[in-house]
């Protein structure tokens, strides 16, 4: 099903830039299929067309990597000739090979400035199936209506009644001051509320463009078996995009970037993992660009798995955990992977976590430990019956920790 890793894999698609005039470039779709449909975006005046910064790409190159044919259009453009810069654009997508289909287009605004500059024209085009407009809460008032179906992100204040309709839908972003926060390498740019908004505007344009979709579990699949069954770096790398980055939140380990990342999958875990390695998948969730697995994984610590236990010899006990992965994919390739697991439970199972540790706290009821003594606590961690309730919920009795309480020693 997957490619020979005899055989070098393809390379990731060249990126090139098709400049009209200045302010306003052409990039075709950096996905495997080749082909994808049209996107204008509405940008602050730049010249970051080609920048990845510490895995942040440029508007242009992100959108590209999700599948579509992009034309960025900057303010500079629409203050000459809005309706003339728009027209110029659609013509020179439509006329790329690589913009398949071509008949229905999105369009982002990351300025509400320029959206303004250019609503009355993008209201006269058909085709413009659907808009998504970035503003400030503050000023919504003043952003000029729109003839499509409308997402709205807007930084500040929470509204009590934001607007959900068929028309017009708002998010609000209190934990942000300006709409810049979706702006790359701007001083306000805010990741984690910028991918949060940029995964709104694919559920909100996918749908009305007809895609691109992607076999998301395919993709993440093929991923896997190369990590774990095949075991080639390159082949695990040639799934993801030019700038991915892994994060196992419990011990921190994984790398931001495609050369850091390369070097922890070389040495730290595609050869590191034990041989009798096993995810046992139990549920899989699917949104617009991501999948959500919880699994257990399963393996014999007969090595030092320094990903998973960093600085722990080999006890060559045999251990099964919950895991749970948050794995977002752009376009046809992986961006990230959050991957969370109870370390608690590894430890129990591996003889590292002893059945009581000191409380060395006050109790609520001014109780002190008499002379020479001390307060234990009974540690609330489980070993394998984590793993054995996720398979089966009546396997395991719940709530057998309410019993537990402090000792005295």
């Amino acid at each position: 099903m997957f490619q020979d890793i005899t055989k070098p894999p393809p390379p990731l698609p060249a990126v090139e830039f098709r400049q009209l005039e200045p302010g306003l470039t052409i990039l075709s779709p950096l996905v495997r299929r080749g082909t994808g449909p049209p996107l204008i975006i509405l940008a602050p005046n730049n010249n970051d067309a080609e920048k990845i910064v510490e895995g942040v790409p440029s508007h242009l190159i992100k959108w590209a990597e999700e599948g579509f044919t992009v034309a960025e259009i900057q303010q500079q453009v629409l203050e000459k000739d809005a309706a003339g810069a728009l027209r110029r654009s659609i013509e020179a997508i439509r006329e790329n090979p690589k913009c398949e289909p071509k008949e229905k287009i999105g369009l982002v605004s990351y300025e509400p400035a320029s959206w303004n500059l250019a609503a009355d024209a993008v209201n006269d085009i058909f085709d413009i199936k659907a808009t998504v407009i970035y503003g400030d809460a503050s000023d919504k008032v003043a952003i000029s209506p729109s003839s499509v179906p409308t997402l709205q992100h807007l930084a500040g204040k929470k509204s009590d009644n934001p607007i959900r309709t068929s028309d017009l839908t708002e998010y609000h972003y209190p934990g942000v001051e300006t709409y810049k926060f979706a702006t790359p390498f701007h001083k306000s740019f805010h990741y984690t509320t910028e991918a949060l908004s940029h995964t709104r505007s694919l559920t909100h344009l996918k749908p009305r463009l007809d895609g691109p979709y992607f076999d998301l579990e395919v993709i993440w699949d093929e991923h896997c078996y190369y990590e774990f069954a095949d075991r080639s770096v390159e082949h695990t790398m040639s799934t993801m995009v030019q700038e991915p980055y892994v994060n196992h939140v419990p011990t921190l380990t994984g790398g931001v970037g495609r050369g850091s990342l390369t070097d922890f999958y070389r040495h730290n875990f595609i050869f590191n993992n034990s041989a009798d390695t096993a995810l046992e998948l139990v549920s899989r969730s699917i949104a617009i660009d991501r999948v959500i697995d919880e699994f257990i994984f399963s393996f014999t610590h007969d090595r030092e798995l320094d990903w998973l236990v960093p600085g722990i010899p080999p006890t060559n006990l045999k251990v099964q955990v919950p895991f749970s992965a948050v794995v977002n994919i752009r376009g046809d390739r992986l961006y990230h992977e959050h991957i969370s697991w109870d370390q608690g439970s590894v430890l129990r199972q591996l003889g590292l976590l002893p059945e009581y540790l000191p409380f060395p706290h006050a109790l609520p009821d001014g109780r002190k430990p008499a002379p020479g003594k001390s307060f234990e606590y009974k540690v609330p961690v489980a070993g394998t019956d984590t793993a054995d309730k996720m398979r089966d919920r009546n396997l395991v009795q719940s709530n057998q920790m309410f019993d537990f309480k402090i000792r005295e020693v």
